[in-house]
Parts: C-alpha cells; structure tokens; sequence
C-alpha cells in the first residue's frame, strides 16, 4: 500500500518540483545532470552572476540591512551567531550578556558589543539561518528537494582585507553565494578526499598547511551574485577585499556509503553468531589468538550481509535522514482558527516537503510514517490519505473511499491537527 508516486510518499517531499529545481538553478550554472555527473562530490564548480537566472544577486535571500535587523532586533542567542577573529573563535563572554528586564538569560547577543568586534575586523557568522529567516528556510527546503539532501545555511560578514578562518576544509558540501562586497577564494585540492564528519581539518593541519602553500586549483574573486560549489574536503580560505563582504553557505549534509555501513552493523547486534563472547582468557593483544576469531566473525558478518533486509536498512536511514530536513512552517494560529470551521466545502493541501510513507499496519490499520512521529488511521482512510498528499484532491468533500461528509471532515481534522495537511 506504500504510495511511489510524486510528489510524495517514499520520503519523496511534496513540493512543487519547479521550485526545487529553480533553487538549484539558482546556484549552478550548468544543467542538473551535468552538475550530478562532472561536479557533485567531484569538483568545483564557479558560476558567474551572468551565467545565473537571478542577475539582480542573492539579496532577496539575505542583505546587509537583514543582518543588521537580525543582530539588533531579534533577541538573537548563542548558538545562532559565532564570531572569529585570526582564525580563532572569540568566546561568545565577550559579545552577550544579559537580556534586560523580562529576559533573564545571559547569552542573548549585545549589539554594542558586536560592533566592537566587527570594527576591529572580526568575522560575524550567523548560523542556522535555515531555521530563523524565511526566504533561507524556503529556499533550504527546495534546494534540500532538488538535492535529496538536509541543509543548513549560514551568513559570513567580513569587513574590508580581513579573513575570518585559515585555509581548512569542510565534511560537508558547500554552496557559497555572493551577497554583497567580494571576496578572494583560494581553493586547494583535499588532503583527505570525502572527509567524514569525524575527520576534520584540524587533526591534519599540518597537511592542510603544507598543500595551501603550493599552487591554488582555482584562485578566484568572488563579486555580487556569484557563486560556488565545493564539495566536501576541499580546502578553502576566502578574504574580504576592498569593502566588507557578505556571503551564504549552504551547508549539504549528505549521507554517505559509511552511514549505510553504520546502520548494517547496527543490524548486524540481530545475529546470534555476531553477538558470542570471545574466547575465556583469551590475550586480545595477541594477533595469532585474534586471527581465528576475526576469521570467524568475518564469515558470520558475510552471512549476514547476504540476509539483510533493505526495508529494514532503508527504515533506519529514514529515522536518521529525515528529522535533519523539516518541512514548511505552518501557522499555528491560522491553522487552529479553520479546524473551528471546516466542513466539506473546505479546501487542503500537503504541508509543502513534508516527507511520508504509507504502508499497512495489520489488517484493519495504515500507518502514516512522517520526519518526527507515525500516525495510525482506519485501513479505509488509505485512498483519502494518499489522495491528499499526492495531491489528488484539495476538497474536503471529495475524499475517496469514505462514506460521508462526517467522515471525510474528521479525517482532514485530524491531519490538520497533526500539521500533515495545511489551509489551501
């Protein structure tokens, strides 16, 4: 009963596909196919302001003025920002303190302090703005769509010559679009191709030190409205040249072949023959005592591996993937207001990327699996239910397989309630 039609269901997110795909024309310059096959994972990849649809830039997205707004006005708190100076973190002690009357919290970011560290040429980076400003958390989201992976967003604000970080690299995929000012990139290639997120820069330093003083693969100034892929590893430093700078980084987290190795062994505690004790008294610093242990053991993981279940390792994937990419926010009071009123004549839709499966449960259930809970209904709820979220039907009273008005009003109730269906 799973449902493999888009635009849902298989984790697949309902969200326009041209959404997806104008946000990631907005980053690369080449076709999607040739970005997947040349540069995904591979190489770099540098596309012009004029090569790119949106000539006007990414101040739509994120401006000086937004940053501004958000370091003043928002209350904003630590983890939200960071600041780096030389290369080295400046401890948040020096720029938060106390929120004032009604806000008795002591990280809360102050304003005249982090004046005082950007005059002196430190670098302001606003994190997680996936989740706080609403032209980053939509284009997250589609991009996210068309990439099939979590993202995160982050605003780098350098004044004029200065660099906030050494040449390092990152265990992550990384778009960085020009907002305002420009900024040379000297770009390296990996010490360690593929970084996992437990190897970074920092434990080969002395790798990443020697490699960025011979010559660059790609020494570049980036200008109002460029942009460029890098993909994980690659070593990185960017400075701020005439005036100050602004840029985004959109951070990819993606899975990797390790993380399907994680989750096998994971599996793997089900075999009786992988969960043995080793030997009484056996010397573990002993090779020849291990060997024939370890030759065992492989065999029995072999066996294993043969058995598998992909639906049991795909399960895993989801809980682990899908919690890291939310899908749209949905107004909580807009929503409460039209469960007080819906009847038939109402009209619904999927919460744009809102990933979900349908599958049986027993003989008389269908479990609606979503990033954060699983949801039970009737079996005869399935058509209704699938009919939504692939968007199928958007009236209330023209849900399939139900018997009545009543019905169809309480199933779309409670998929409102639940935040599965929003107001159309």
């Amino acid at each position: 009963m799973t449902d493999i039609d888009p635009p849902g269901g298989n984790g697949r997110p309902a969200v326009p596909s041209q959404a997806a795909a104008d946000a990631l024309a907005r980053c690369v310059a080449v076709e999607p196919a040739k970005f997947a096959a040349a540069h995904w994972g591979r190489t770099p990849l540098l596309s012009r302001a004029d090569e790119l649809p949106n000539r006007a830039g990414f101040t739509d997205l994120f401006s000086p003025d937004d940053a501004d707004e958000l370091l003043s006005r928002r209350g904003l708190r630590t983890p939200f920002l960071r600041i780096a100076k030389d290369g080295e973190l400046v401890p948040p002690a020096r720029w938060t303190g106390g929120g004032g009357a009604g806000a008795e919290i002591g990280d809360q970011v102050l304003d005249e302090r982090v004046l005082e560290q950007y005059a002196a040429g430190a670098t302001l980076v606003l994190q997680g703005l996936h989740r706080t400003w609403p032209p980053l958390i939509d284009l997250a989201r589609d991009l996210g769509l068309a990439l099939g992976q979590p993202l995160q967003v982050n605003a780098y604000l350098t004044p004029a010559g200065n660099q906030g970080f050494a040449t390092h690299y990152d265990t992550h995929d990384v778009f960085v679009l020009q907002v305002d000012g420009r900024k040379h990139w000297r770009i390296h290639p990996p010490v360690l191709p593929d970084p996992l997120e437990r190897q970074p820069w920092g434990g080969r330093a002395d790798e990443v030190a020697a490699t960025a003083a011979g010559p660059a693969t790609l020494d570049v100034v980036l200008a109002p409205g460029d942009a460029l892929y890098l993909p994980r590893g690659w070593l990185h430093s960017a400075q701020a040249q005439e005036y100050s700078s602004l840029h985004l980084t959109v951070g990819v987290r993606a899975l990797t072949r390790y993380a399907l190795v994680e989750e096998l062994l994971a599996l793997a505690a089900e075999d009786g023959r992988l969960r043995t004790s080793l030997p009484l008294g056996i010397d573990v610093a002993d090779p020849d005592a291990v060997e024939p242990e370890l030759t065992e053991t492989v065999e029995a993981l072999r066996d294993w591996l043969l058995r598998v279940d992909p639906a049991a390792v795909a399960g895993r994937l989801r809980r682990r993937a899908w919690p890291a990419a939310r899908p749209a926010p949905i107004r909580p009071l807009a929503q409460a207001a039209v469960l007080a009123t819906l009847d038939a004549d109402t009209r619904v839709a999927v919460r744009p990327g809102l990933r979900w499966q349908l599958e049986p449960e027993g003989d008389d259930r269908v479990a609606l699996r979503l990033f954060d809970r699983t949801i039970t209904l009737p079996a005869q709820c399935a058509p209704a239910v699938r009919a939504l979220l692939t968007g199928a039907v958007g009236r209330v009273g023209d849900l399939p397989g139900l018997d009545d008005d009543a019905d169809r009003v309480t199933l779309a109730r409670r998929l409102l309630r639940e935040a599965v269906l929003v107001p159309a």
